[in-house]
C-alpha cells in the first residue's frame, strides 16, 4: 500500500461521525446504564465465585450441611416427618443468608477499606447502578445454591408442598433484608469488625434461628423472641410452605417485610462510600 493511499484511508476516517463503523476513533460515550449493570454483576459474580473462602461459605458449607444432618445417624426433629423435609427449608435459609448478609458484609467492607467503592462510584456507572449489580450478582449465586440444594435434597428423598409463589416472596424478602443488613454493617464500621461481626452473627443466627435446631427447643419464653429473627421467620416460612404445604404464611412475611424495611432504611442512612 502506498503512503498517498494510506493517507487518504486516514482522512476518509476522520471525516466519518464519531463511532461510526470503521472509525479509527474510539466511542467517548459511556455504555447504557443497563449494560454496565450487568457488566458489574457479571464481575462481581465472578469474584466471588473465584474466591474460596466465600465460595466454601455459600456453595459447599450449606451443602455439606444438608447432607450431614439430614443423614439418619444425625440430627434430632420434633413434630415427626422424615429429617430431610425438616433441613431442607432450614439450609435453603441458610444459604441465602451466606450469600446476602455474610458473604456481602465482608466483600463490601474491605472494597470500602481499599477505596475500591470510591474508584467505582467515580466511574460512569451511577452509585445506585452499583448496589445493583451487586443485588444481581447476590440473586445470580442464590440461583446456583438453590439448584444445587434442591437437587441434593432431591436426591436423598425430599417431597417439596405448597405454593411456589410463597417461597419466591419468603426468598426475595429475605433475600432484601439481609443484603440491607451487610450494607448498613459494612458502610458503618472498619473492615476488620465488619469480618469478625459478620462471621459472628452468621454462627449465632444458624444456633438460634431454627435453622438446624428447632426453636421449641430453646423454651417458650427464648422462643417468643428468637422467632423475630429474620432468620428464624424465612426457615419457619420455608417450613411451613414447603413441609407443610400451608398458603402464603403471612406471620414470617410480615416479620421480613418489617426487617426489610428497618434494613434498607438503615444502610440507606448510615452507609459510608470511603
Amino acid at each position: 500500500m502506498s503512503a498517498e493511499t494510506l493517507t487518504k484511508q486516514i482522512e476518509a476516517a476522520d471525516e466519518r461521525p464519531l463511532g461510526a463503523p470503521g472509525s479509527f476513533r474510539p466511542d467517548p460515550r459511556p455504555a447504557p446504564v443497563p449494560r454496565m449493570v450487568l457488566a458489574q454483576a457479571r464481575f462481581e459474580t465472578k469474584l466471588l465465585l473465584r474466591n474460596g473462602e466465600q465460595l466454601l461459605l455459600a456453595i459447599i458449607i450449606p451443602a455439606l450441611m444438608l447432607i450431614a444432618f439430614a443423614a439418619e445417624p444425625l440430627g434430632t426433629i420434633t413434630g415427626g416427618g422424615s429429617r430431610i423435609d425438616y433441613y431442607a427449608p432450614g439450609i435453603i435459609g441458610m444459604a441465602v443468608l451466606s450469600t446476602a448478609f455474610t458473604s456481602q458484609a465482608i466483600a463490601t467492607g474491605f472494597e470500602r477499606r481499599y477505596s475500591v467503592l470510591k474508584r467505582l462510584g467515580a466511574t460512569p456507572l451511577p452509585r445506585w447502578g452499583l448496589l445493583a449489580g451487586k443485588a444481581l450478582s447476590i440473586l445470580m449465586v442464590e440461583c446456583v445454591q438453590l439448584v444445587l440444594l434442591i437437587g441434593i435434597a432431591l436426591a436423598m428423598g425430599w417431597s417439596p408442598h405448597g405454593d411456589p409463589l410463597a417461597v419466591l416472596v419468603l426468598l426475595a424478602l429475605g433475600t432484601t433484608a439481609f443484603s440491607g443488613l451487610a450494607l448498613w454493617l459494612a458502610g458503618s464500621v472498619r473492615a476488620e469488625a465488619t469480618l469478625a461481626v459478620a462471621n459472628f452473627m452468621f454462627l449465632v443466627f444458624i444456633g438460634l434461628g431454627g435453622v438446624v435446631v428447632p426453636l421449641s427447643k430453646f423454651g417458650h419464653g427464648a422462643q417468643s423472641v428468637l422467632q423475630f429473627l429474620p432468620i428464624s421467620a424465612l426457615t419457619d416460612g420455608l417450613r411451613e410452605v414447603l413441609q407443610s404445604g400451608s398458603a402464603m404464611p403471612w406471620g414470617p412475611v410480615g416479620i421480613l417485610a418489617v426487617w426489610t424495611v428497618v434494613a434498607v432504611a438503615g444502610a440507606a442512612r448510615f452507609f459510608k462510600w470511603e
